[in-house]
């Protein structure tokens, strides 16, 4: 079945910033060159007959748009493809029924925001939820930023890293309402002991790169971290998961008043991952009193 993307070898590839020439050809496809400006994600309910009918749809999807199709764990089970559970709750979340779950998740990128709409709409499933997002692609290459300010997505692994045995990998996205106007009310100071970051360089405190180590251990002469303890950066830090980790895509959402955040879309090999780390976050994350998850899913995204 080859529902994944429009290559095998460029797509994980580009999401890490890799050279083509070191990923092996049957991979499952994430993320194409270049950063791509517009997101919609939408989830879909279907039975035993989607990958089918998802091979015919793919043939209409226009040139320059990116795809990546996972299955639900019901649908993943009924395929014999993975045996996995969507995440369990966790404390401080406000998940919307209607904005979780399905037994398909296609995600499109793309410059045009109205074509991968029609392509979506051309879907032959019935849809479950949809959620847009976007980019604001720097002129310059660099790291985009959220709607916080600071660099989003600095830290990503080689592609490698993220795939099951099997080629495949596991894709989970949650809906974050995050409470701007809150956040920015603080201090820069303060906003970058939240993150653990500097807003303007996105070096790590006590660092002067962006790209540079993460000091957990690292104290000032008073005897507290340069990098609080409940600092995001900290918290999610793949040294407390044995080095394992996942390859982040965040997009903005703006749903009007009120309703602004970030989709957040990580692939790794085990979801599990996810779940370790979101409960470190959900229990001591200081960025907790900005942020609301308000949707998700987990699914199993096949080598192509």
């Amino acid at each position: 079945m080859s529902v994944t993307g429009p290559t095998r070898r460029s797509l994980l590839c580009a999401a890490a910033a890799l050279p083509l020439a070191s990923c092996a050809a049957e991979t499952a496809s994430v993320s194409p060159p270049p950063i791509l400006p517009h997101l919609l994600l939408t989830a879909f309910d279907g039975d035993a007959s989607a990958p089918a009918q998802l091979d015919a749809w793919r043939a209409s999807v226009p040139p320059g748009v990116a795809v990546t199709v996972g299955y639900g764990p019901r649908l993943s089970a009924l395929l014999g493809l993975a045996d996995f559970t969507d995440a369990p709750a966790f404390p401080g979340d406000r998940l919307d029924p209607a904005r979780c779950g399905g037994d398909v998740v296609v995600e499109l990128r793309g410059a045009d925001p109205g074509v991968l709409a029609a392509a979506a709409e051309a879907v032959p499933l019935a849809p479950r939820w949809r959620q847009r997002g976007f980019l604001r692609v720097p002129a310059d290459g660099s790291t985009p930023r959220n709607l916080f300010g600071f660099k989003d997505g600095t830290a990503n692994p080689a592609p490698e890293q993220v795939l099951t045995p099997g080629g495949g990998t596991f894709m989970v996205v949650r809906r974050i309402r995050m409470d701007a106007d809150g956040f920015l009310a603080l201090p820069q100071a303060a906003r970058e002991a939240v993150i653990g970051r500097y807003r303007d360089s996105g070096a790590p405190l006590g660092a002067s790169g962006e790209f540079d180590e993460v000091a957990l251990l690292a104290k000032r002469p008073d005897g507290s971290y340069v990098i609080p303890a409940g600092a995001h950066v900290r918290l999610a830090h793949p040294r407390l998961d044995r080095g394992a980790r996942m390859l982040r895509r965040g997009y903005s959402y703006d749903d009007g008043p009120g309703d602004r955040g970030l989709v957040f879309v990580a692939f790794m090999a085990d979801p599990a991952l996810f779940t370790r780390v979101q409960r470190r976050l959900s229990s001591a994350d200081a960025l907790n009193a900005f942020t609301r998850h308000t949707g998700g899913t987990v699914c199993y995204v096949p080598p192509a």
